[in-house]
């Protein structure tokens, strides 16, 4: 799973660290030098779409009508006015791009989508526009067609998400109306950290409008809260944050989403902006997810302490917390700076998280019927830094910070510390949900994300559904699974994965992991949910034992 990431661009005219290649870059300024005629009629149109938010150098940069154009439009005159302006220093001014500030192991969709959005940039102006989003009160445009772009569908290495409901018993939810109307998923997403041009990045609006029109899904109700990160960009996404929102509105398609906009580069500085975000979101919403993490390892005594204090916030105001396990399997994540260890990471490993595993689903690829899972371990998906290379695989095991929970007490392979994860879903990036993501030239392709980037995600829909179904939000709902898999129903609402391990390898060395085996484990937990059982009685059962 990526941990936390920033990317984005120099103001027009300037020069950044790194940059791209000359041959890159003389390769755009040929391509932008052709078009200067077609910009004032190109900002216009963005203008009206609500494309053009602020250039670095344009008058709007900074102000209060930059940071607002999250949720209302600017002046259209004055924001063309300035996207003529900038666009002109962009092209003869040469900008230099510099690549996007993460780590290399992290996100591999987000670094072939900042690629494909650089190598875009001419071919959109020289064309004299693209399908570009609306302005935040209406539904984006169609986007271009994706002819010939990869298609995982076409390739069966994906589910359709009508089959990824079927598979998982979701379906029969959504067609007796428990589609998430009425509950608030917020997503906890990393912001974009300098301002980028629009030809250049993705408006996540126009994401949801492709991923909805090819899947018959409803319009998202899509919110973003940039109170936090104070992004120039707000509406900029990268691959992790389309995934987790493609994700819950598949599952819970009339769940209102909100972006909650973060950035944090440290442990340290992690442990405060969780913090400050996981309050933010509890007032905000009523299930809350992040899909990054680091290793307990990495933590001084005082960032467990702070995480822990504003999850029992949320505890107390009937907020569920979700987060994946991780995908470094049975060693959690890696650092540049330690060796590996058997660890869990945070903030999966706090007892007042669902923390979700992953796991590889086979079902019909043309009805989605269900077939069968294992644990998620794909030795080819190789995740490095600096470091070393290891391979990837759902991540658990037992922590070194937290006791075990009552809940967990008298659990069959949990000893006297948390044990991670409680439950799981699909992760598996051959085997995953389709995502529509931004391709060169406007269009889009349809690729399979994986990881518990997506499995997390996915858990948060489904509590949204229970939420729904109960009439009010369940909070924390630990100890209703845990009553819910040790019942006779069991079987009947979960699915027991019992084949597959964690173990990975790490710079050539093997990390021998855990095993998946009957009932809980500490690979994929309880395992994966049949939704038209574990629904209800989540919806049932949760407040009485929370």
């Amino acid at each position: 799973m990526p941990g936390p990431d920033g990317a984005g661009e120099t103001a027009p005219g300037r020069k950044a660290r790194g940059g791209m290649s000359g041959n890159l870059e003389r390769r755009y300024r040929r391509v932008l030098r052709r078009v200067p005629l077609v910009l004032p009629g190109w900002c216009r149109q963005q203008s009206e779409r609500g494309m053009v938010a602020a250039f670095p150098e344009s008058s709007l940069a900074g102000s209060a009508e930059a940071d607002e154009y999250a949720s209302q439009d600017a002046g259209t005159d004055r924001t063309q006015t300035a996207c003529v302006a900038g666009m002109a220093a962009w092209v003869h001014g040469g900008v230099r791009v510099a690549p996007p500030r993460r780590d290399p192991w992290f996100s591999r969709p987000a670094r072939l989508r900042a690629a494909a959005g650089l190598a875009a940039a001419g071919m959109l102006l020289a064309a004299g526009g693209c399908s570009s989003p609306s302005s935040a009160g209406s539904r984006p445009s169609t986007p271009a067609s994706s002819a010939g772009l990869p298609d995982c569908l076409t390739a069966s290495r994906c589910y359709a998400p009508r089959q990824f409901r079927v598979a998982y018993g979701i379906q029969p939810l959504l067609d007796h109306g428990i589609d998430g109307r009425g509950q608030t998923v917020v997503l906890l997403e990393y912001a974009a950290t300098t301002p980028a041009s629009p030809p250049t990045v993705t408006d996540i609006r126009q994401d949801l409008a492709d991923f909805d029109s090819r899947f018959g899904l409803p319009p998202a109700r899509i919110q973003v809260i940039n109170s936090l990160a104070h992004s120039a960009s707000p509406w900029l996404a990268d691959g992790e944050e389309v995934g987790d929102t493609e994700m819950v509105h598949a599952v819970a398609p009339d769940a209102t989403i909100r972006e909650l906009m973060i950035d944090a580069t440290t442990p340290a500085k992690f442990a405060a902006m969780y913090s400050r975000a996981v309050r933010t979101a509890a007032g905000d919403g009523d299930v809350i997810v992040l899909t990054r993490e680091f290793g307990e390892n990495l933590f001084t005594r005082a960032g467990p302490a702070i995480i822990n204090s504003a999850l029992e916030y949320a505890a107390a105001r009937h907020a569920t917390v979700v987060a994946g396990s991780g995908d470094g399997g049975a060693i959690a994540t890696r650092s540049r700076s330690s060796a590996p260890v058997r660890q869990v990471s945070l903030p999966a490993s706090d007892p007042l998280v669902l923390a979700v595993g992953g796991t590889t689903l086979t079902a019909n690829r043309a009805t989605g019927a269900y077939i069968s899972e294992t644990a998620w371990n794909d030795p080819q998906l190789k995740i490095g830094g600096t470091g070393g290379q290891s391979s990837s695989a759902s991540a658990g095991g037992f922590s070194h910070l937290f006791a075990r929970p009552a809940y967990q007490d008298g659990v069959p392979g949990i000893g006297a510390m948390r044990g991670v994860p409680d439950v799981a879903g699909e992760a598996g990036s051959h085997t995953d949900m389709a995502f529509a993501f931004a391709a060169s030239g406007g269009a889009y392709e349809l690729v399979s994300m994986g990881g518990t980037s997506a499995s997390g995600p996915f858990w948060a829909g489904l509590i949204a559904l229970a939420d729904q179904d109960a009439g009010h939000p369940l909070g924390f709902v630990n100890p209703a699974i845990y009553q819910i898999a040790r019942s006779p129903l069991y079987h009947k609402a979960f699915h027991d994965i019992t084949t597959g391990n964690n173990t990975v390898t790490f710079n050539g060395v093997t990390i021998t992991g855990y095993q998946a085996g009957p009932g809980w484990d500490p690979v994929t937990g309880w395992g994966s949910p049949d939704a038209q059982v574990l629904i209800p009685l989540l919806a049932r059962d949760a407040q009485a034992n929370g």
